[in-house]
């Protein structure tokens, strides 16, 4: 057989020992990359414990892997692994299955229905900052995903999750608190092992389960449309093929996707958000001055987010910098 040369690799960072590089990427992640894109440009390699590593950072490279020859690309093994929670959902499934899926799931982003749980989302808003004091000190963090989940566990789950929210609360921040442990390459031997932090790990997602098909038997055996996302859910049809709905397992796995990317990633946004007015006064200033000006001192509603400029630009901006 010919001799075939292996292609050279781009540059990267060469650990002065075996896993050392793995090490300085656990104690600070966003450190850790900032500082070998810095040192190795826009295209980098590396090895993180057993597996090859590659950071993309220009943006015409980023937009070609996931825009433009997005269907040459998988997603990586750490969603694979968080497929143990969630699912084929979709921010975990692939292809065809990841193409219906979405297909269904469309009407759940129509105006029209996202119009509809704008005024509980002000609303609650607006609940948190009355019961903040002048002069405490607050955890913000804690705040937000507090605000986000009580806004995703509506929108999703309706009145019907009030009874389970302090639960469903729980053993989500346990389950998100566990992911970085689960996108660990050697994470199926960590399953595997009686650890404090395993054991939690799996009676959340066994709690979370079984809250979650415990409202889908519910709405099954109602037949209503209760105005969320889990009724929706529940009615979608995939009209390409006969008017097929989703089983129960497609609803839980699509569900629990939600509820993850409307709760920890808004609060994650929001938080970033506040840090970054903390630090430009003059940007807070011009915040304040457009909601007086549009508002008048009154909640907002959706009708108020087209003349909301520059406080969409503002966060589009902490969020461009600060992706969720």
């Amino acid at each position: 057989m010919p001799h075939q040369t292996e292609q050279p690799k781009p540059p990267g960072p060469k650990g002065r020992y075996p896993g050392s590089l793995l090490l300085q990427f656990r104690s600070n992640p966003l450190a850790f990359l900032q500082s070998i894109a810095r040192e190795h440009g826009d295209v980098v390699h590396l090895r993180l414990g057993l597996e090859q590593v590659y950071l993309i950072n220009h943006p015409d490279f980023i937009r070609d892997i996931l825009v433009t020859h997005h269907k040459n690309f998988v997603k990586g093994r750490g969603l694979e692994r968080i497929k143990r929670f969630l699912g084929e959902g979709l921010l975990t499934s692939e292809g065809e299955h990841h193409l219906r899926q979405r297909r269904m799931l469309q009407p759940a982003f129509h105006p029209q229905r996202i119009a509809a749980f704008a005024e509980f989302m002000t609303a609650q808003a607006e609940r948190t900052g009355q019961a903040w004091k002048e002069g405490a000190t607050l955890d913000v963090c804690e705040e937000m995903s507090q605000l986000t989940l009580a806004i995703v566990g509506h929108t999703l789950f309706g009145a019907d999750v009030t009874s389970d929210a302090k639960d469903v609360g729980t053993a989500l921040t346990t389950m998100m608190k566990s992911l970085p442990l689960m996108m660990l390459p050697f994470s199926d031997f960590l399953r595997k092992l009686p650890l404090p932090a395993i054991r939690r790990m799996k009676a959340a997602h066994a709690q979370l389960d079984a809250i979650i098909y415990k409202l889908i038997d519910q709405r099954r055996a109602s037949d209503r449309d209760h105005g969320d996302l889990l009724s929706m859910l529940i009615s979608a049809q995939d009209d390409e093929h006969s008017g097929t709905r989703m089983s129960d397992q497609q609803v839980r796995d699509e569900a629990m996707t939600l509820f993850i990317a409307g709760h920890e990633t808004t609060a994650n946004a929001l938080n970033w958000t506040w840090h970054l007015l903390s630090e430009n006064p003059d940007a807070e200033a011009k915040l304040h001055a457009e909601l007086d000006t549009v508002l008048g001192g009154r909640i907002p509603t959706l009708a108020d987010q087209p003349r909301l400029v520059y406080t969409e630009k503002l966060i589009r901006e902490s969020m461009r910098l600060y992706p969720p």
